[in-house]
């Protein structure tokens, strides 16, 4: 899938580099008799008693486990706690700066436990690897959703995308980087990291992605994107830390190759909490996007509660703030025709995204294969 490379705050100039500076849904007729296990099954509101039925069984069941969403990744901050505010229900947010493969670890680990997740937000590799974790569930507003960015039986949804992007202290970096292979020069020694192991986080393994297509590989073989991050590892500029805001704060990691919307929310964006010489870029040439996907985990623990944050997330509310961090929704076209956009945050953000590369299922599971077997070997751990 090929979309344009634009961002929250981003003025795009040709061929140069790119910086950054209520649920949808009718309810249908409520019942009262929806038992529990009646919601492990479900695969609509509708078929269980409508929206206020789900509504009454999730806040009965009075919580909701999520895992891997950062405050800062994408507006969850702000969503999660409008969601606690909208419905009554206690989150409980486990391991916020986990991995994919984290998420999928803990469903496996915790299976029958009630601090087993709920939900999850997968990327795509990791996804393809773990379907039969997964239960079929459709939102009110599934049609809002296009037909490429979900599961015919609704095992899971694309929900969000970005653009994976360079984050410069510029109080530390003299000169802006306008591609990745600026960052096997001197300057950048000891500075540049990725968040997490690309072999268990589909953001680091993006950036390997994006670095491949810069040194004349493709989504259909990234080994290129390897020899790059070993190149960078021999000039003795990669350094295997996890990058945080914290870490940026204190200077530690100076420069980190993540997702648009969390570059944005480290710098003047976030305010008192961003660093306010965090400048973000997408490098020059191909761009590359990746969306995420949202899925109901077949032992969730709290299942009503885990279809009513589906339909909380789909909503054109809950679509808007992905928008507002500078993360793109999947349902945003149906957003732009039905007039409930954020105008002004799409306006921030250049329009809708376009002319980009995004690996396809089929490029995704690939290159999880070749990640497996030659990034420890060319990093050396």
């Amino acid at each position: 899938m090929q979309h344009k490379r634009t961002l929250a705050g981003i003025a795009l100039a040709a061929a140069a580099i790119v910086t950054l500076a209520g649920c949808s849904a009718t309810s249908s007729a409520s019942t009262s008799g929806s038992s529990d296990a009646d919601w492990k099954t479900a695969t609509s509101a509708e078929s269980a008693g409508g929206l206020d039925a789900l509504v009454k069984a999730a806040k009965a069941e009075g919580q909701l486990n999520v895992i891997a969403l950062p405050p800062s990744w994408a507006n969850y901050g702000k969503i999660i706690d409008g969601f606690t505010k909208k419905y009554g229900i206690t989150i409980n947010s486990a391991n916020p700066n986990g991995s994919s493969a984290d998420e999928v670890a803990a469903v496996k680990s915790q299976k029958g436990q009630s601090t087993a997740p709920d939900v999850l937000d997968l990327g795509n590799a990791v996804l393809q690897q773990n379907l039969d974790l997964l239960t079929d569930y459709k939102v009110a507003n599934w049609d809002d959703i296009p037909a490429n960015l979900k599961d015919g039986k609704g095992a899971w949804t694309r929900d969000y995308t970005g653009l994976m992007s360079i984050g410069y202290d510029s109080s530390k970096i003299t000169d802006a980087p306008k591609d990745l292979n600026d960052l096997l020069g001197s300057e950048y020694k000891g500075k540049v990291s990725i968040s997490g192991d690309p072999t268990q986080a589909n953001q680091a393994a993006s950036a390997v992605y994006l670095a491949a297509l810069e040194n004349g590989g493709s989504a259909d073989d990234i080994t290129a994107g390897v020899t790059y991050f070993g190149k960078l590892k021999q000039a003795g500029n990669f350094q295997n830390v996890l990058p945080t805001q914290a870490t940026v704060a204190s200077g530690e990691t100076p420069v980190v190759i993540q997702w648009s919307y969390n570059n944005l929310a480290w710098g003047p964006a976030a305010g008192a909490s961003g660093n306010k010489n965090w400048k973000t870029v997408v490098p020059e040439g191909q761009a590359l996007g990746s969306y995420y996907s949202q899925a109901i985990s077949k032992d969730a623990p709290h299942p009503a509660a885990a279809r009513l944050w589906q339909e909380y997330i789909a909503s054109p509310d809950v679509q808007n703030l992905y928008l507002q961090a500078g993360a793109f929704p999947s349902t945003l076209a149906a957003l732009e025709k039905s007039g409930k956009v954020d105008q002004d945050a799409l306006d921030a953000a250049g329009g809708a995204p376009k002319d980009y590369v995004e690996l396809t299922d089929e490029q995704a599971t690939a290159a999880a294969k070749v990640l497996s077997a030659k990034w420890a070997s060319t990093m050396g751990s």
